[in-house]
């Protein structure tokens, strides 16, 4: 794919620009491994404060933004989320470059989401409401939803349009001007995202686009400039968004982490809707999402059928491993070398350690770009590093259990909760572990999925806050109290 000049250049104030910062970096396509480009820019100082001072010209008292009513705002937002759908072939084409993910079934989800999300938050435009509060004791009272300010989403490789709806949708719903920081990984298609906001007609610095690496997220994440930053990534990584925050300006975060998500299979489950959940919910992406259903823990009385099963569908998946660009593939490479040799070298270290019983997959697949068969590991000691960390790729730990609170415990010890499983045809017990697992999210016969109008975040070191439904938009404002004097 020939690379438009926009695509090498920061969209700031509406306009695209060259970088100021000479600092490059480069993206590769994985299914290949060949380059893709050498020029992709990384915003530095000068560049952070052009973005930054727009934005507060944008928000500024008596701008178009601030004076736009909210009908105004909601056909923006309907417009934005036209204009992707308009547009999802090519933004799909552009994160398939460099991510490796096929258009089925990743990249049409991951676009649907930040459609979705977009129209969902035009809807909230005008129903955000506040509070009011009787003068009985003489004062009316009064709270307002406000929006923060200039706001910035730094965003991760792994579901980039996605993450762009998730972030800015309700940035923008609540009135915020949205930075946008794409990761170094998967930038191009943010890059495109500049001429559709010109499409859409939002007004000259509301939505900005700035490429770059962590050097840029820092940045973004120390500025005094900035009320709130919105990261999805690592936890090492999400702990340092946090302490520049708190440095700085003592700006609001919200941080979504990770996780190592338990699915708990009980005896009485439906048994082919458990295998395709937990098989979809760790390939999906080649294993590469946040909420990916990395421990499984199966009952004893189904053990054996659901592990034959769930072996059987794994290895079926190596029939749609193959080149994203080929309709017949449903499972693409990881998304470069690092993530590669790191996936490979924890599976080399399990095998060698003897960690776990290493029963399919977890070889290369091909000679050529960074394909990996999924892997099922067995019976893995409990501080094993494939059962305790997350490896973010298609590595899953099974385990068998005999009771309820054994599982629950055992699902529970660990430094993550994001989400977690459970299959039962018994709604009193899901209902039971429903309140007991620590986690943010819990899917009943279902794992590994979100919707748009309920919150998405975990507990622990999966992070804080959350996404999606009202609270992203209580995340980005700030409630205001006014106080009406009845009494003069």
């Amino acid at each position: 794919m020939d690379l438009e000049s926009h695509i090498l250049q920061l969209f700031i104030n509406n306009k695209y620009v060259d970088c100021q910062n000479k600092k490059k970096v480069s993206v590769y396509n994985p299914a290949t491994g060949g380059l893709v480009s050498d020029q992709i820019p990384v915003a530095g100082p000068d560049d952070v404060d052009a973005a930054i001072h727009a934005g507060q010209a944008a928000f500024a008292p008596g701008s178009e933004w601030r004076q736009m009513i909210a009908s105004e705002r909601q056909r923006l937002l309907l417009r934005f989320a036209d204009v992707l759908e308009d547009n999802k072939e090519r933004l799909a084409s552009l994160t398939r470059l460099t991510l490796g993910a096929p258009y089925v079934p990743f990249g049409k989800s991951e676009i649907e989401t930040a459609i979705g999300c977009f129209r969902y938050y035009a809807g909230w435009i005008d129903k955000f409401a506040g509070q009011s509060f009787p003068a009985d004791d003489g004062v009316y009272k009064i709270v307002r939803n406000e929006p923060l300010g200039v706001v910035a989403g730094i965003i991760p490789w792994n579901g980039p349009l996605a993450s762009v709806g998730l972030k800015a949708a309700p940035a923008l719903a609540a009135g915020n001007v949205f930075i946008l920081k794409p990761s170094e990984k998967t930038p191009l298609m943010a890059a495109e995202l500049g001429k559709l906001v010109l499409e859409a007609g939002f007004p000259p610095g509301v939505f900005q686009v700035l490429t770059g690496d962590g050097s840029t997220g820092a940045l973004l994440a120390s500025h005094m400039g900035i009320a709130k930053v919105s990261f999805t990534g690592s936890v090492a990584t999400g702990k340092a968004v946090q302490i520049l925050a708190a440095k700085s300006n003592l700006k609001r975060c919200t941080l979504e982490l990770g996780g190592k998500s338990p699915a708990v299979v009980f005896d009485d489950a439906d048994l082919a809707n458990a295998v395709r959940w937990c098989v979809n919910g760790l390939t999906n992406n080649s294993g590469q999402i946040c909420f990916a259903a990395s421990r499984v823990y199966v009952q004893e009385g189904i053990y054996d059928r659901f592990l034959q099963a769930y072996r059987e569908a794994f290895e079926a998946k190596r029939r749609v491993i193959g080149d994203p660009e080929d309709v017949r593939f449903e499972l693409g490479p990881v998304v470069d070398k690092a993530q590669y040799d790191r996936i490979m070298n924890i599976i080399e270290s399990a095998e060698k350690e003897q960690q776990g019983t290493l029963v399919t997959g977890g070889r290369s697949f091909t000679s050529r770009g960074y394909y990996i068969e999924p892997a099922i590991f067995l019976d893995p000691k409990p501080d094993a590093f494939i059962y305790k960390e997350e490896i973010f790729g298609p590595v899953v730990v099974v385990n068998k259990f005999k009771t309820e609170a054994e599982v629950l415990e055992r699902s529970n010890s660990s430094k993550y909760g994001l989400m977690a499983g459970v299959f039962t045809q018994d709604i009193n017990r899901a209902l039971r572990l429903s309140s007991a697992f620590d986690s943010g999210v819990v899917g009943v016969n279902c794992i590994s999925t979100i919707h748009f109008s309920c919150p998405f975040g975990g507990t622990k070191e999966s992070g804080l806050g959350r996404e999606l439904g009202v609270n992203a938009l209580l995340a980005y404002t700030e409630p205001k109290t006014v106080l009406i004097n009845m009494n003069y």
